[in-house]
């Protein structure tokens, strides 16, 4: 098989002013359970699908849409956004530094962990 393609990065500060502008993306939380009930990001209904469960379950998410994933600090998210884009997704960001950069960028009272 080849290497799977990089994704791009999208910056908290960027998904924010996105998010703000009513311009969102939709957003893919690869994260454990028990880290989502840690720290997240604002619920606008994003998909949850854990790193190991995302070749089982991406059929649940829309190939042709753009697609914001996301992590504790941006290094699953990286491997599953690589992965999608591999399998033909069309439009994939990675949130750079994830939920622990969201927390320094965009919402410092978020929980560190």
């Amino acid at each position: 098989m080849n290497q799977p393609l990089d994704a791009p990065e999208i910056t908290p500060t960027e998904l924010t002013a996105r998010m703000d502008g009513g311009d969102a993306p939709a957003l893919l939380d690869v994260r454990e359970p028990f880290e989502q009930r840690i720290a997240d990001l604002p619920e606008v209904g994003q998909a949850r699908i854990p790193t190991g469960e995302i070749l089982m379950r991406m059929n649940e998410l829309d190939p042709e849409s753009e697609l914001v994933v996301y992590c504790r600090s941006g290094g699953r998210s990286a491997w599953a956004a690589r992965i999608l884009v591999d399998r033909g997704f069309k439009n994939v960001l990675n949130l750079k530094g994830g939920v622990l950069a969201w927390r320094e960028e965009v919402d410092p009272s978020l929980d560190a962990y």
